[in-house]
C-alpha cells in the first residue's frame, strides 16, 4: 500500500485532493518496533501520528500499572495519534508493538506546516472535525 493509500484510509485525510495526499505521503517516516517495544507512551506530550503498514500493536491505559487495560488491537491499514496533529496534549494512552511493526509517522510540526501552505487540505479537515463533532453530539443526545 502506498503512502497516499494509507492516507486515505484515514478519514481524517479521506477527503483530501490527490496533490494534498502526495504532500502529506512524502513526508511520511518508515520506522520500525520490535515486538513490545513502545511507540507511545501515557502523558507524553503528542507529537505525532502512525499509520500501522504492518505488524500489530495494543493501545493500552496504564500500561504496566495495576489496572492494565488494552483498548485495541490495531493491524496494518489502521492509525493512531491523529488528534495529536491538532492539539499537542498529553497521550491518553500507551501504544506498544505486539510483533515486529513498522508504522508510518507524521510529526505535528509537519503536518501544520503543510497545512499552512494548503487552505483547501485546513478547509477539508475543518469540514470533517465538524461532522465529527456533529457526530459526537448526536451520539451524546441519544
Amino acid at each position: 500500500m502506498g503512502h497516499e493509500e494509507a492516507l486515505r484510509n484515514v478519514p481524517l485525510f479521506a477527503g483530501l485532493e490527490a496533490a494534498d495526499l502526495q504532500r502529506l505521503g512524502r513526508i511520511l517516516v518508515p520506522r520500525q518496533y520490535e515486538a513490545g517495544d513502545l511507540i507511545i507512551k501515557e502523558g507524553d506530550e503528542a507529537v505525532g501520528f502512525f499509520i500501522v503498514s504492518s505488524g500489530k500493536v495494543r493501545v493500552v491505559m496504564d500500561l504496566g500499572g495495576s489496572k492494565e487495560q488494552t483498548l485495541a488491537t490495531l493491524t496494518p491499514g489502521e492509525f493512531f495519534g491523529e488528534t495529536a496533529l491538532l492539539d499537542g496534549y498529553p497521550r491518553t494512552a500507551s501504544v506498544q508493538a505486539v510483533d515486529k511493526t513498522e508504522c508510518l509517522a507524521l510529526t505535528r510540526w509537519d503536518f501544520m506546516s503543510e497545512l499552512k501552505g494548503s487552505p483547501s487540505m485546513a478547509v477539508e479537515i475543518v469540514r470533517v472535525l465538524a461532522r465529527r463533532l456533529r457526530q459526537t453530539d448526536a451520539n451524546l443526545s441519544e
